[in-house]
């Protein structure tokens, strides 16, 4: 059984490779990889015991509940019960399916199949082929299939996500077929898929696409894994139909549209469109992935392989925001990057995609789950000073959660891959690989990164001749890499541009292959070429801890913004700034003796309060503040540049210590997190900046702690004319807004004293403010939403 399935019509598709191969890579099932000690079967570990922490009665309540059975325990809470039910259900499915193909722990198993037995009885209670956990979702989905559609990004029919929501069941079905041969989950995949295709047999296809203005997942990758599962072309037909032309057709045209956008909610889009390629046998949606790859890696993506601010895609040309927030890179914006890369690699070979992928993996997966007591991370800040916050098991139930339990459990799925003749060795990480079907075990034995070398031992049933194909990484310099076979240095055959080093001879048991792997520390800048720069040892991005305090929420409660580290913002014009004329930066940073990729800076560090900070690498770093990018500046420009970003980072310090709660209209989180709620209201971007309208009226409950807002701040673009509306607090009328354009091309504020009357009758200090249009009008666009002190 392959962990990733590729078909036949693939073979048409492949570019040629750098080596001869009759067919394309394919890499190993996760059971024929086994991990070694390291830091990365630590946290597999950790993930496992996260896993088994959490109870399968209490993520099935949604689906019972909807399908009209009884449950056995009370539901979780957090996203599980404010709309989302279900989603980390679905999530369970496959993180048991990967972490039982990783370890082979029976406890896995007997639960992955008690999941899918709940599950089944749910379907059949249900009666059309449907499981979910969509509160309300047998309602919903008889309006969606009569054309009664209202979608908006973030919901459809007023409910969450609920596509997004039901392609975690879809992908846990699969992924418990795939992984573990079960069949009555491939059965109940199959139905699942029927029903769509029954749901939306009378919707046109231009209702479908109104309906993909609303994140959806991956469903267009599914029914194509469904297409290929049953050899049935009607699903790849479906695929095609789930797969969003707004997005598509802009990267078939070569075409970055992407600022703005809601990152995550495009790249698994993007996995379909890649999908539907490979089973279909579409080279311009193949292309169309790879263009899309191709600018989010190499003009959108910090030094840690992440991306996005506040969950969007910011401008290629300005990364202030991605130093001024804590809401930096996603993880499940990586986790699906990685996903994206593993495709174009198994179908290209490219040694750009597996660089990537490295990056990704050592340094935002594996540094997004505490290593000892678990716990995943939403958000990883690159603002300097700041820090990030862990899940608990039984209170937080982020996407960020489900894709974490997944992460963990499949660290063994592109270590190595395979041909019909010979073997691929891509990452260092220490593990045992079983090719059963060649009767060959590789194990591989290596301290990597903390060491610069690798060892592969081989042990063969009889010698046999075949290749083996050592990586080639991109952070090696040229010449630097050495292959030595029984201890003698052998001339490799390569291009000095090829993605792999190969060795070609007949291999017998003992065979011992050693591989250098010299690393050096490179200075990385931001992508906008602005003054702020990370090192990189190798593959490995290095960072400074520099104290504890303040860690607010440190382990986040079940609130729904637990998930962002909202302790106290450091004023940046604070932060250590590294003073150099030498444009080689990297070259002042010295080892630590006896400490293995440690480095000291104090050469270059202005502040004597940190000039002794050790940088280490990230994903060793947790429970605390960090200094991951440093601001540059030359000696003479130093004060200079302080003064500067001071005066600028007085406002925005000033404006964030008297907010009291502030929503961004436009964004999915902080709407979803300020109970979002509107009809006939449509959300978009201009100039960089999310903004939100209505016909009718949209509304956002904001909290006032302690009572302490007094004003509503909202933001308007002056040029917006003939828009007239009300603004309510708690049904109190606040202000009736004209806009008639005379601010001109700027956007402005607009301060409005809250009623005391509305402050101190607010239940539970909620203030829910609500913009109505007047008849024949539209409300907005507002720009941002903030209460103050």
């Amino acid at each position: 059984m392959k962990v990733t399935i590729l078909s036949s019509a693939l073979l048409l598709l492949l570019p040629l490779l750098g080596f001869s191969q009759s067919r394309p890579l394919e890499t190993f099932p996760l059971s024929s990889v086994a991990l070694l000690e390291s830091p990365f079967r630590q946290a597999q570990q950790t993930d496992m015991d996260y896993i088994l922490a959490l109870e399968p009665d209490r993520l099935l309540v949604p689906f019972l509940r909807e399908a009209g059975i009884e449950a056995k325990a009370k539901s979780y809470g957090n996203w599980e019960n404010t709309g989302l039910d279900g989603h980390i259900g679905g999530h369970y499915l496959t993180a048991l399916s990967l972490m039982y193909a990783s370890t082979g722990n029976q406890e896995l198993l007997q639960r992955l199949n008690y999941m899918v037995d709940q599950l089944e009885a749910c379907q059949k209670k249900n009666g059309n082929g449907y499981i979910g956990g969509v509160p309300g979702g047998e309602a919903m989905w008889q309006e969606i299939a009569k054309g009664n559609i209202d979608a908006e990004n973030f919901s459809l029919n007023d409910k969450w996500v609920p596509w997004y929501n039901i392609h975690k069941t879809y992908a846990g079905l699969r992924d418990a077929y795939l992984f573990t041969g079960n069949e009555k989950a491939k059965d109940m995949l199959v139905k699942l898929t029927d029903w769509c295709l029954q749901l939306t047999a009378d919707l046109s296809d231009a209702q479908v696409q109104d309906m993909l203005r609303s994140e959806h997942g991956g469903m267009n990758e599914v029914f194509a894994d469904v297409a290929e599962i049953t050899g049935d072309s009607k699903y790849l037909e479906l695929a095609r139909k789930f797969s969003h032309y707004s997005v598509l057709n802009p990267l078939l045209a070569g075409k970055d549209e992407l600022t703005g956008m809601h990152a995550n909610t495009q790249i698994p889009k993007v996995i379909g469109y890649k999908r539907v390629a490979e089973v279909g046998g579409d080279k311009a949606w193949a292309d169309a992935a790879a263009f899309f790859w191709n600018t989010v890696v190499n003009e959108r993506t910090v030094s840690i392989g992440g991306n996005s601010v506040r969950e969007h895609f910011h401008p290629v040309n300005d990364f202030s925001p991605m130093i001024e927030s804590k809401e930096g890179p996603e993880t499940c914006n990586t986790y699906n990057m990685l996903k994206l890369s593993k495709q174009l690699y198994l179908t290209d070979a490219s040694a750009e995609y597996i660089d990537y992928y490295e990056r990704g993996l050592y340094n935002h997966i594996l540094s997004s789950q505490h290593p000892t007591r678990g716990g995943f991370v939403y958000f990883t800040p690159m603002r300097p000073r700041h820090y990030r916050v862990y899940s608990k098991p039984d209170e937080a139930f982020w996407c960020c959660v489900g894709s974490g339990l997944e992460n963990h459990g499949k660290y063994g799925e592109l270590i190595y891959a395979h041909n019909d003749k010979d073997l691929f060795v891509n990452l260092f990480i220490p593990s045992t690989l079983d090719w059963k079907e060649r009767g060959v075990t590789l194990t591989q034995n290596t301290s990597f990164p903390f060491e610069e070398a690798s060892s592969l031992k081989l042990k063969l049933k009889k010698p046999q001749k075949f290749a083996l194909h050592i990586r080639r990484p991109g952070w090696v310099t040229e010449g630097g890499l050495k292959v030595l076979v029984n201890n003698k240095e052998v001339k490799a055959t390569a291009d000095p541009s090829a993605a792999y080093v190969s060795v070609e001879r007949k291999w017998k048991s003992g065979d011992v292959v050693s591989v250098s792997l010299p690393m050096q520390t490179k200075a990385e800048y931001l992508p906008d070429s602005s003054g702020w720069v990370s090192f990189v040892h190798g593959p490995i991005v290095l960072a400074a801890a520099t104290d504890k305090t303040n860690l607010e929420g440190l382990i986040a409660d079940g609130s729904r913004m637990g998930h962002i580290a909202n302790g106290p913002s450091y004023p940046i014009e604070e932060a250590p700034v590294l003073v150099s004329s030498d444009k080689n930066i990297a070259s002042a940073l010295q080892p630590v003796k006896g400490k293995p990729l440690t480095f000291t800076a104090s050469g270059l560090i202005s502040s004597d309060k940190y000039k002794d900070v050790e940088l280490v690498p990230f994903f060793q770093v947790h429970d605390a503040r960090y200094m991951l990018y440093w601001p540059v500046s030359t000696p003479e420009e130093l004060e200079a540049r302080k003064a500067a970003i001071r005066e600028e980072e007085k406002v925005k310090m000033v404006l964030e210590a008297s907010t009291v709660d502030r929503v961004a209209p436009g964004e999915q989180q902080p709407e979803s997190d300020h109970n979002y709620k509107g009809e006939k209201t449509e959300s978009g971007v201009f100039r960089d900046r999310h903004w939100r309208h209505a016909s009718r009226w949209f509304s956002y409950d904001l909290k006032n702690k302690n009572k302490e807002g007094h004003t509503l701040r909202v933001a308007y673009y002056g040029l917006d004319k003939d828009r007239s509306f009300d603004i309510y607090v708690n049904d109190i009328l606040l202000k009736m807004v004209q806009l008639d354009g005379s601010k001109g091309d700027t956007f402005f504020n607009v301060d409005y004293a809250l009623p005391e009357k509305a402050i101190n009758s607010a239940p539970g200090n909620v203030l829910t403010v609500k913009f109505v249009a007047h008849e024949g009008s539209v409300a907005g666009g507002i720009y941002d939403v903030r209460l103050l002190k």
